[in-house]
């Protein structure tokens, strides 16, 4: 068998996996809350390991992940209802505490440590942990969970993938962003972006239609459920990019090998990290506005 092939067995593998992990979590509140408390601190240890090799750069690996992972768990218990919004002083001592640290660590360039530090928090577990804004919604005086909004965003990220691939292998002439991704084409984000209105389209009439088991007061349109499948997508489309200029920047090709044959966490949930925050502000415009 050749390197090749068995290299596309093994990114089968690894993707189904992934797939059937991400889609059964979400079934569960205790689920999604472990795995996605995971995923933040398995992709904060990978980036600070990645920004560490940097020279003049020695962020705090341990102390950065435990904050995150804090951090996840604390947005989940308060979304949820079960701790007050007292639960967040611990991580705000923590990250005054690793501004303060650098007084006394004699580093050659402190302020490239509390960038890297900061961005950690802010481009990595804020965003994941606003999965937790979108999973629990207040309906009157209670607080549900519901699984089909924040799965959507990956369906959405998911298809998207897929149509631009073939799109783009069929059609793609116009680079979209050479300098950073010259993978990439006009040609392939159009067709993606049309098959996600498809898709956004069907969830809609999925929870409209009595099927879906949730709040009635919180269903969103059909064309509302299109809006938010164009945010995934032109969001989700930077996400990438702005991972894509992480690496070249920083000279790697890819941000580890977590999982076989789709490089690291960062690769794998690039463009979630600016979808999901998107999508949470295209959901409360929406409350906003009605």
């Amino acid at each position: 068998m050749s390197d090749k092939m068995k290299n596309l067995i093994t990114r089968s593998i690894t993707g189904v996996i992934f797939v059937a992990a991400v889609v059964t979590c979400f079934l569960r509140p205790e689920a999604m809350i472990f795995l996605f408390a995971l995923v933040t601190g398995l992709t904060v240890w990978e980036y600070t390991g990645i920004v560490n090799n940097l020279e003049n750069v020695a962020v705090n690996r341990f102390l950065s992940t435990v904050a995150a992972v804090y951090f996840f768990l604390a947005m989940a218990g308060f979304c949820s209802g079960i701790v007050p919004s007292a639960v967040f002083i611990p991580y705000l001592l923590t990250v005054v505490y690793m501004f303060i640290s650098e007084l006394y660590t004699k580093a050659p360039n402190p302020i490239n440590n509390w960038a890297y530090t900061m961005l950690s928090q802010m481009y990595i577990v804020l965003p994941f942990s606003m999965i937790n804004v979108l999973a629990f919604r207040g309906a009157g005086d209670a607080v549900i969970y519901n699984y089909l909004l924040p799965l959507s965003i990956f369906i959405f990220l998911w298809t998207n993938d897929t149509g631009a691939y073939l799109s783009g292998s069929l059609f793609g002439k116009h680079k979209l962003f050479p300098r950073v991704s010259p993978g990439k084409s006009w040609e392939g984000s159009i067709g993606g972006g049309i098959l996600v209105l498809a898709v956004a389209a069907f969830l809609g009439w999925y929870e409209n239609s009595g099927i879906h088991e949730g709040a009635v007061e919180l269903a969103m349109s059909i064309p509302q459920w299109m809006g938010l499948g164009l945010v995934v997508v032109f969001f989700g489309t930077w996400g990438d990019l702005v991972e894509s200029l992480f690496k070249r920047t920083i000279g790697i090709k890819d941000s580890g090998n977590i999982l076989p044959g789709h490089g690291g966490m960062l690769d794998r949930f690039d463009s979630s990290l600016m979808a999901i925050p998107a999508a949470v502000v295209y959901i409360y415009t929406l409350t906003m506005c009605l």
